[in-house]
């Protein structure tokens, strides 16, 4: 009887695992692949193109360029975006027209319009577009902490291994913007991340903020360095923490190398 019992504890702890499904580990990391480069992701509400990007561990210009989506990336519920590009640049495809004509011979000139008195104009010039205040850093990035508190669980480089590092505090504890930038995601929508923002930087550096209570920017908001962003929490995770993630160029690096000796 107790050899059955074993068995069948056996046989559904293997079909538990079966089919590919990706295995969360007990911090609430998806431990599949890093990068995911076949199949198709079907956009649902409230994603962005960061956040697709960031769930399959792509460079978001690249999965952009690869599904021809210019900026500012916007995507709509429903759309198909292919995983299968080729994702090895982010620079914009440019095509230009075949000639309609032979160019090896030189173009007959055309004769010079004759000058024309121009019409004086009396409107005012156009008055300077405003700033988009978006909060961008066009120089180095100078990194702070995101939250006070203990250091639980640090970088992997490993494919399965953590992607940021973990900081532990109280419910509601306050958690800031690690460097000046624009939200381009909040929501819940990523497994194993809680209640989560994602902070572009500038066009190769973000950040992420995951577990929080509650959130406390909206998404296309500026925010400046040291800006409470967030109230630290346990959504979708164990216990009351911050995972903090900094990607360049869509690749995870580790945040102890760029944020100041406590």
């Amino acid at each position: 009887m107790r050899l059955a019992v074993t068995v069948l504890i056996i046989c559904l702890l293997s079909a538990c695992t079966a089919g590919g499904a990706p295995v969360v580990d007990i911090y609430g990391q998806s431990s599949k692949p890093q990068k995911v480069t076949s199949g198709t992701h079907r956009v649902r509400q409230g994603e962005t193109l960061y956040s697709i990007a960031w769930r399959y561990g792509w460079d978001y210009r690249a999965l952009a360029n690869a599904n021809d989506i210019p900026a500012p990336y916007t995507i709509y519920p429903g759309q198909l975006i292919s995983l299968a590009g080729h994702g090895g640049d982010s620079r914009p495809v440019t095509r230009h027209p075949s000639p309609s004509r032979d160019d090896s011979k030189p173009a007959p000139a055309k004769p010079e319009p004759k000058p024309s008195a121009k019409p004086r104009s009396t409107s005012k010039p156009a008055p300077a577009p405003a700033s988009s205040g978006s909060g961008l850093v066009s120089g180095p990035i100078t990194w702070r902490w995101p939250a006070s508190g203990k250091l639980v669980e640090t970088f992997s480089g490993d494919a399965h291994g953590q992607k940021g590092i973990a900081i532990s505090g109280a419910q509601g504890a306050p958690v800031i913007a690690a460097a000046p930038g624009q939200v381009v995601y909040r929501g819940s929508g990523l497994t194993g991340y809680g209640n989560l923002l994602i902070i572009k930087h500038n066009d190769r550096w973000l950040s992420a903020y995951a577990h929080n209570d509650k959130m406390l920017v909206n998404e296309g908001q500026a925010v400046s360095a040291g800006q409470q962003i967030a109230t630290m929490g346990a959504s979708g995770t164990f216990r009351t923490q911050l995972h903090f993630e900094i990607r360049r160029d869509g690749k995870p690096v580790d945040p102890l190398h760029y944020l100041p000796k406590r």
